[in-house]
């Protein structure tokens, strides 16, 4: 389901990012994906924007918490939208899945990462917690 131009604006808007035609042009295309995304899917669904552009634009939509950065242990950084309640703090962060097979990644956003009491003295800054395995349509092939 392609998401209006009016949802992309509220969005950048609520994250204070000032909406230009490639802005949007990019997160209508970061909605189409059904699950994460790596730098070289933008790259291949928007042929026409240059390496640079989108690498900026994820930067600051990052920076901006609009996406998470999902560390999934395959070598390249995959990106998933945010909920518009997200902070990206220890408590918004949910489980990651990546199929060892088809090497897809996937958020499940209603699963959260498991608390881990630390000793005295530690804080916690950011916490990355993949499970991996094979998805549910990968599962099913022989």
């Amino acid at each position: 389901m392609k998401t209006d131009e009016a949802t992309c604006l509220q969005s950048l808007e609520a994250r204070d990012i000032r909406p230009t035609a490639l802005r949007l042009l990019i997160l209508r295309t970061m909605h189409d994906f059904e699950r994460a995304f790596s730098l070289a899917d933008l790259e291949d669904a928007l042929p026409s924007i240059d390496r640079s552009t989108l690498f900026r634009t994820l930067t600051l939509f990052l920076g901006r918490h609009l996406i998470h950065g999902i560390d999934d242990g395959s070598g390249s950084l995959k990106y998933a939208l945010c909920a518009s309640d997200c902070d990206c703090g220890i408590d918004d962060l949910h489980t990651h899945f990546y199929c060892t097979s088809c090497r897809r990644t996937f958020c499940f956003r209603n699963t959260h990462v498991p608390q881990v009491p630390l000793p005295d003295g530690f804080t916690a800054e950011s916490v990355n917690y993949v499970i991996k395995g094979r998805c549910a349509d990968c599962a099913k092939k022989p």
